[in-house]
């Protein structure tokens, strides 16, 4: 029998949380789990509802893969005093990781250590473990901290999208692009439908990213504006709910509640569902984030090619690097003109046959990181 690695997770995130973030690493270790890895999960508890049970975690996450959970105490300001909150932040998060990885941790070579974490991985790396750090997004504590530690023997990296390894200056030898994945299990149902019951477009996210709009406002203004766009249905699944609530009100101002639906946040088996009888999946940002513009690998993205929509996307670098992007009807940011076009160029695309969706699960991405990290 094949030996299970050992995997420790470090994470300077809360759980259990409605954010995508702590979602997205139960779910990565979810798989992790299923591909035969022992994985500890090593977390903060530094908000009131932080808990390290692994029931409550296994009940709020919906799943039924069990790991082992260690939950550290957090004395430290942030969660606690709400201003000057980003500085709190840097300096909380640099005396945890300093801390728990000092006491916190197994001295085993066996264990192999993945984090989001910088300091995190700083401490490890500078430590001598062997640790993968998985590259989502830019920051000036981040290009110091890889600046210094990309040569390092005992580091590998995960980016998220090419373009921020081109960005870092690195190449397969210590690092590899991993996009967001799928999970398999919340699309099953999915199987059997009919390609001519589904209709009308569709967005799932958050509503606001990095606490600036999205451009959803820009949406509703074009179905405003166009009579193409006024034969079609459209549905927005995401929170926080005060953000839906502004868009309900700008939609009713306009007389558009005929055709744009706002139902706020969802379940995932919910979202699958609204999949299932949706036509098109919407991909949009604005381009005064760097990270959105440029290094973003949505997971939105993923379900909609998984669950079989076509994909009408604003045209950004980010948009550009993900897989099978050739699928991706492009439009101009801000031009009406444009995502007109796009939709009429999605609705009349037939699906491609030969694109394999295994591609885009979380299974697959658990397997390539569980090689990095051997």
């Amino acid at each position: 029998m094949k030996t299970k690695q050992q995997i420790c997770y470090i994470t300077y995130q809360s759980f259990p949380a409605e954010t995508a973030n702590s979602l997205q690493t139960i779910s990565n270790i979810k798989y992790l789990v299923k591909n035969n890895a022992n994985v500890k999960l090593i977390f903060p508890l530094r908000e009131k509802n932080s808990d390290d049970s692994i029931k409550k975690i296994m009940e709020y996450y919906s799943i039924d893969e069990k790991f082992i959970i260690v939950g550290v105490k957090h004395f430290l300001p942030f969660g606690k005093i709400k201003f000057l909150e980003g500085f709190f932040f840097h300096i909380s998060h640099f005396l945890w990781s300093l801390f728990v990885t000092i006491f916190k941790i197994d001295k085993s070579e066996e264990i192999k250590y993945l984090t989001r974490s910088d300091w995190v991985f700083y401490f490890l790396a500078k430590r001598g473990f062997n640790v993968v750090f998985e590259c989502h997004q830019t920051s000036k504590i981040r290009d110091f901290i890889i600046g210094r530690l990309k040569k390092y023997k005992n580091v590998r990296f995960i980016f998220l999208n090419s373009n921020l390894q081109t960005y870092y200056k690195m190449n397969d030898s210590n690092s590899e692009v991993i996009h967001n994945g799928v999970d398999e299990e919340i699309f099953m149902r999915l199987n059997n439908f009919s390609e001519n019951e589904r209709e009308g477009l569709v967005f799932v996210g958050n509503l606001k990213r990095f606490n600036k709009n999205r451009g959803l406002e820009f949406i509703i203004e074009a179905f405003k504006k166009s009579s193409f766009l006024q034969d079609k249905k459209l549905l927005i699944v995401g929170g926080p709910e005060q953000e839906a609530q502004k868009l309900k009100d700008k939609i009713s101002k306009l007389n558009l509640t005929e055709n744009i639906t706002v139902l706020g946040r969802l379940g995932r088996f919910e979202i699958a569902e609204i999949y299932k009888n949706s036509n098109i999946g919407i991909l949009i940002n604005s381009s005064s984030n760097q990270h959105s513009y440029e290094f973003t690998s949505p997971l939105k993205y993923f379900e909609y090619m998984y669950a079989g929509l076509k994909v009408v996307g604003v045209d950004f670098p980010s948009h550009r690097v993900l897989p099978n992007s050739s699928e991706i009807s492009f439009f101009e940011e801000n031009s009406i003109s444009s995502f007109e076009n796009a939709v009429m160029t999605a609705t009349k695309k037939k699906k491609t046959d030969n694109l394999d969706i295994k591609d885009f699960s979380l299974d697959v991405r658990a397997k390539k990181i569980l090689k990095l990290l051997s």
